[in-house]
């Protein structure tokens, strides 16, 4: 991409990325808060809505891999009004159907939200890196810390709209709503990115899916990501069994891993400039594998607070730092983000059964052994991101 943009035209898009980014991650939450409210109305067990929200992680892996297609034929703001119109569109279908008890019409609900979040996400990481090609300086993590920002919004207002007692259905209908009619203005205001690529693409090669680098960039952050969802699913439940918290100690855990994660991705692009990516992400990974051994091995409740923040901080930059690589190539950015995206979104939908597995084995804290496993393969490929050396900025 060339740029014609005046600075405040570069300023005001990243402020549009920004903001999206932070829309979708309220609107996760808003989902998310309320899953509680969800297996109540539709009188489910665990298992059930488990295998229910399953439909939420099916309808992401469908829509990333079509995601790149779309964005080269409408632009990546069009693919982000069309993700949050599907969003929300299913999170209304979603709390009606439960309101009225039927649990394969709300599963319908769920894998549209899906598969719009999945558009959506890659979608406004494509329109990321390609901002971040316009300043000339890493900023893709702190899009990823508005995302976790906006997620810490959304679960305040699920909170508080549970505890009031807000019917699940006129939740999912009202709030998710205004966040999507900003997202849709918002939209307006990004950088044109992966329109008209699909020529591009033909002439410079063929699948993103038989590209070494990409692949490698995806299978590192396969392994980040699988860092950052397994506390997501298992650090509240860790520290309650291994450590013998209470039930509020173990949340108070998970919300500082996810502290210290948004912390590291609002400070990371400095180090990322300073240092380079595959040095920066070298660091993260150690950081991580040490984080979680810590909390693994000590059994000391004031080491394992030391370990959780440098699990968090570890884990914080591989997603967004592989974005940002995905975007090297203007000509092939959002076929790469697709390709990636889904990839590293792989560890959301494996890492719960393949940790639970384990966890019956080994016992709940010992099963986080996994990701210092995964970690090693994923640091050895950090080498993938580094950026080509005919370009200087991204």
């Amino acid at each position: 991409m060339t740029s014609t943009r005046t600075p405040s035209g570069a300023t005001a898009s990243r402020n549009a990325v920004a903001l999206v980014f932070a829309l979708n991650g309220f609107c996760f939450a808003t989902l998310a808060s309320r899953v509680p409210d969800l297996r109540e109305s539709l009188d489910l067990s665990n298992g059930a809505l488990g295998t229910l929200l399953l439909c939420i992680a099916v309808g992401s892996m469908g829509g990333m891999p079509a995601s790149g297609h779309l964005i080269e034929r409408w632009g990546a703001g069009a693919v982000v009004r069309l993700g949050a119109l599907l969003d929300l569109a299913g999170l209304v279908v979603a709390g009606a159907m439960a309101t009225l008890g039927s649990a394969p019409l709300a599963a319908v609900g769920l894998l549209a939200y899906g598969f719009g979040s999945g558009v959506w996400d890659v979608a406004m990481n494509v329109d990321g890196a390609a901002v971040e090609r316009e300043l000339g300086r890493s900023i893709m993590p702190r899009f990823h810390a508005g995302w976790s920002l906006g997620m810490f919004t959304g679960a305040g207002i699920g909170a508080a709209a549970a505890g009031l007692g807000v019917p699940l259905a006129a939740h999912y209908a009202v709030v998710p709503a205004l966040a999507v009619t900003v997202a849709v203005v918002a939209s307006r205001r990004l950088l044109p990115a992966g329109a008209d690529e699909e020529e591009a693409v033909a002439s410079t090669g063929g699948s993103a899916w038989l590209e070494p680098r990409t692949l490698a960039i995806g299978l590192m952050v396969l392994a980040f990501a699988l860092a950052e969802g397994a506390a997501n699913d298992w650090l509240a439940l860790a520290l309650i069994d291994g450590y013998d918290a209470r039930h509020w100690v173990g949340v108070l855990g998970f919300a500082l891993f996810v502290a210290a994660m948004t912390l590291g991705r609002l400070g990371g692009p400095i180090a990322l400039d300073r240092f380079g990516r595959a040095p920066s992400l070298l660091t993260s990974a150690a950081a991580a594998t040490a984080g979680v051994l810590v909390v693994v091995f000590t059994g000391v409740a004031a080491l394992a607070v030391v370990g959780i923040v440098l699990w968090g901080l570890g884990a914080a930059l591989g997603f967004p730092v592989g974005m940002s690589a995905a975007g090297d190539d203007p000509a092939r950015t959002a076929r790469r983000v697709s390709v990636i995206s889904t990839i590293g979104y792989g560890a959301f939908l494996a890492g719960p059964p393949l940790l639970g597995f384990v966890g019956d084995h080994v016992g709940t804290l010992r099963s986080l052994l996994v990701i210092a496993v995964v970690m090693v393969p994923g640091a050895a490929l950090v080498s993938s991101v580094r950026r080509p050396r005919s370009r200087t900025v991204g």
